[in-house]
């Protein structure tokens, strides 16, 4: 028999075997359900019918905890009207930035699971604490840019979403915010306190130390995303590394980002540039990380809306991942 007579009977008998059935995926319906199970888990303070896989990993604020522990120990309610899902088919990961409660207190929960052949292994919550009560209303239902859909004609490919938000943190590094495609109208928010944009100063997230501080951060709240960059303000930022672009959501077309801030704590004071009325800012100073979650929804290219939250961790602390 000929070298090709064989193979075609091989294939002929490969051809006949039953086919094994292929792992059912987990669709953006399975990937969100799931989210909302871990969630609801999370409350009843029992992991118990969790698809959880053997040695699933997970991490609290960068630090890794066993199931059970950190914020399953105090959860008493799940997200309600404030709720952002990620879903990226590529990589297996949904992602999801909510508001609920531990102790009875609320807390912003930027969440991230992997999910292979429907089982969790891995489990990411980054957890931001002591909200500010007067941003509160910032945190009650999300800005509709971020959970619309956008049609397939208008979305900008995996590859540039991921660019732009990785450009964003080029930005901040090289302090030009000519450097990341920030649209017009992009509008940034930190634990519940918008940051760019404002039509009149207000009190940024957290309190930097001394009035003349904050009355200076009030007014740098008003500028727009680029000129915020441009002025400087940021350069208390040593550098933003590993940054983490995690999730893509290309039906979303958003970016959900797990970068790290690292401070080094060397300026004491920031020389502003081009913002009347503010010359320079003092700076409290002192080394600190910040693991922070991040969702850039992108449009044409561009960045519009920032969702930030993140946590303050010592200098030189590890993402974990």
């Amino acid at each position: 028999m000929s070298q090709r007579s064989i193979l075609t009977a091989f294939s002929f008998v490969i051809a006949s075997l039953p086919l094994a059935a292929a792992p059912h995926p987990c669709d953006r319906a399975c990937m969100t359900a799931l989210v909302d199970q871990y969630l609801a888990a999370l409350v009843k303070h029992d992991p118990a019918g969790l698809p959880l896989a053997r040695g699933v990993r997970s991490t609290e604020n960068t630090a890794e905890i066993t199931i059970g522990d950190g914020l399953w120990v105090g959860a008493s309610e799940a997200p309600t009207t404030f709720k952002i899902y990620a879903v990226d088919s590529a990589t297996r990961q949904v992602a999801f930035y909510g508001v609920m409660k531990e102790w009875d207190k609320p807390l912003i929960i930027a969440l991230r699971l992997k999910v292979i052949e429907g089982q969790i292994t891995e489990i990411e919550h980054v957890l931001a604490r002591n909200l500010r009560p007067d941003r509160m209303q910032n945190l009650t239902t999300p800005r509709p840019g971020l959970l619309a859909d956008v049609p397939a004609s208008e979305r900008t490919s995996r590859e540039d979403m991921i660019d732009a938000a990785y450009l964003y943190f080029e930005s901040i590094e090289q302090r030009r915010g000519s450097v990341a495609p920030f649209a017009e109208d992009c509008e940034r928010h930190e634990n519940g306190g918008q940051t760019t944009h404002n039509k009149t100063p207000l009190p940024w997230p957290v309190d930097l130390g001394s009035p003349e501080a904050n009355r200076s951060m009030a007014i740098l709240g008003t500028l727009t995303c680029k000129a915020q960059v441009d002025s400087q303000v940021l350069s208390f930022i040593t550098r933003l590394w590993p940054r983490r672009l995690d999730v893509v959501d290309e039906q979303k077309s958003s970016v959900f980002a797990f970068p790290m801030f690292q401070h080094r704590g060397g300026v004491r004071r920031i020389k502003i540039l081009g913002v009347p009325g503010v010359d320079t800012i003092p700076m409290g100073g002192g080394t600190s990380n910040l693991q922070a979650g991040e969702i850039f929804k992108i449009r044409g290219g561009q960045i519009h809306e920032i969702e930030a939250t993140g946590v303050s961790l010592p200098y030189g602390t590890k993402s974990g991942w």
